[in-house]
């Protein structure tokens, strides 16, 4: 983790995003880990499940990172996967009640204030950072679906997407979103480059086996061939299969993949259809590789 974010700096980019999946690294450990290993690159926390933290501990973490290296974190809040967060039993009979109470809360204890709330989850009384930061980093809401999306637009400073993104559903997003004002979209891209183009769908297919899956059904829905990639997952016997029969023109709408200059045209394409900022995945048997690629797209 320490090589990659180091390389990632050195090569130009503008932020690295740690991602908290069951049971891997923590998110907010491996934050400080890589903060503490670079000078310049925005560190994103993407995401933390609302219900894996008290919003009142959670504040004090990131309040501690933001004042320790100021204006180079960004925390993104969802509802994390609900087989996971079933499985650790923290998955509420509202998921989309605890994040919005969630979110408002992380927001107001960052920006410094006294919250004294009783919702249906979050419950604080008189909760006030002692050092709170002094610029709050933004908080954004991880989420998918319509009703999310709403919920983010009304009560987060932006909206994290998962992959794959398109540019039909960033079009849906922005539009579910709604958010009045300014609102940060940050949208995560599986991305493989190489001079043969085959070579790089290749590395772009292993990314992309789990999209027939029924929780990426959002991100799906809004493209052409929706319904034949659910019916391409179904005749498949596992997401490797299914992967593997990705034709090659899906591919390319589903990833960031190919040459590097197709690869650049393809991020200029996500930035005009909404992405504020873009995130690529990187594919490929070798990380650090595959970074030093992607690098290209600088």
């Amino acid at each position: 983790m320490v090589a990659f974010a180091q390389r990632a700096e050195r090569l130009g980019f503008d932020s690295l995003w740690i991602v908290e999946d069951c049971f891997l690294n923590g998110g907010i450990a491996q934050a400080a880990t890589v903060l503490a290993a670079t000078e310049r690159i925005t560190v994103g926390l993407g995401l933390l499940p609302a219900g894996a933290r008290n919003p009142a501990f959670a504040a004090m973490e990131v309040a501690t990172l933001a004042n320790f290296h100021p204006g180079r974190l960004i925390v993104t809040v969802g509802h994390g996967m609900p087989d996971w967060m079933r499985q650790v039993g923290s998955w509420p009979a509202s998921p989309l009640t605890l994040l919005e109470e969630y979110l408002a809360a992380l927001r107001a204890l960052l920006a410094g204030e006294r919250v004294t709330v009783s919702g249906r989850y979050v419950r604080l009384d008189a909760v006030e950072l002692a050092a709170p930061p002094e610029r709050p980093p933004l908080v954004l809401g991880g989420v998918r679906g319509p009703r999310s999306l709403a919920a983010s637009g009304r009560v987060a400073d932006g909206t994290l997407l998962a992959e794959p993104v398109s540019a039909e559903y960033l079009a849906a997003a922005r539009e579910q979103i709604a958010a009045e004002g300014d609102h940060l979209l940050v949208a995560y891209t599986v991305a493989a480059l190489d001079e043969d183009p085959n070579v790089a769908r290749d590395h772009a297919r292993d990314g992309l086996k789990m999209v027939g899956e029924p929780a990426w059904a959002p991100h799906i829905a809004p493209l052409p061939f929706a319904d034949g990639l659910a019916a391409l997952r179904q005749q498949s016997g596992s997401p490797e299969e299914f992967a593997r029969a990705l034709p090659d023109d899906w591919v390319d709408q589903l990833a960031v993949s190919g040459t590097p200059e197709h690869g650049r045209a393809r991020v200029r394409a996500l930035h005009e259809a909404g992405a504020d900022r873009l995130v690529v995945i990187p594919a490929g048997p070798d990380p650090l590789a595959a970074v030093e690629s992607l690098g290209r797209l600088n």
